[in-house]
């Protein structure tokens, strides 16, 4: 059976699933998706956190599914202006995983519509030989990712919760 690691960019798929379907992603659904296609042996959620009630509730529900939520505070700037990204921490796991002998993983998910992460799936399947799979919202995922991966699935109507 093939092995599959999955990485979400929280934030990213949060934010662009609202703005072109105004609703929510389902994560059950996702996970019910990618289970008939292999074991999930991986799944890492990588989000802000900002302590409110309803995040913590989210969260929770991620963990029952059974993603590792990875947390990195949010900061607010002097400016006004705020920072709160995984991109390096997410990339560091992906070549992390990829590079382990001890699992070997066939393919990598990413949830991810940020053009950052191109790089990334280029190295992971050309230098590690790694399938690489890209959810992510049409219109708004960045050609560079849809095209660095050897396949990219659009995020609809399977895919949200209504």
């Amino acid at each position: 059976m093939k092995k599959i690691a999955v990485f979400v960019d929280v934030q990213n798929i949060y934010y662009t699933v609202k703005e072109c379907h105004g609703c929510h992603f389902n994560y059950r659904a996702l996970w019910r998706q990618l289970s008939q296609e292999g074991d999930i042996v991986i799944a890492n959620a990588y989000a802000i956190e900002r302590n409110n009630a309803q995040q913590q509730g989210f969260q929770k529900i991620l963990r029952g599914i059974g993603f590792d939520i990875k947390l990195k505070p949010f900061i607010q700037r002097s400016d006004g202006s705020a920072k709160g990204d995984w991109d390096v921490g997410l990339t560091i796991d992906v070549m992390d995983t990829v590079a382990s002998s001890a699992q070997k993983i066939d393919q990598v998910v990413l949830l991810s519509g940020d053009g950052d992460f191109d790089l990334l799936l280029k190295r992971v399947n050309q230098g590690y030989g790694v399938d690489t799979l890209v959810y992510g919202v049409e219109g708004l995922t960045a050609t560079s990712l849809i095209d660095a991966a050897i396949q990219f699935r659009p995020i609809e109507a399977d895919l949200l919760l209504r």
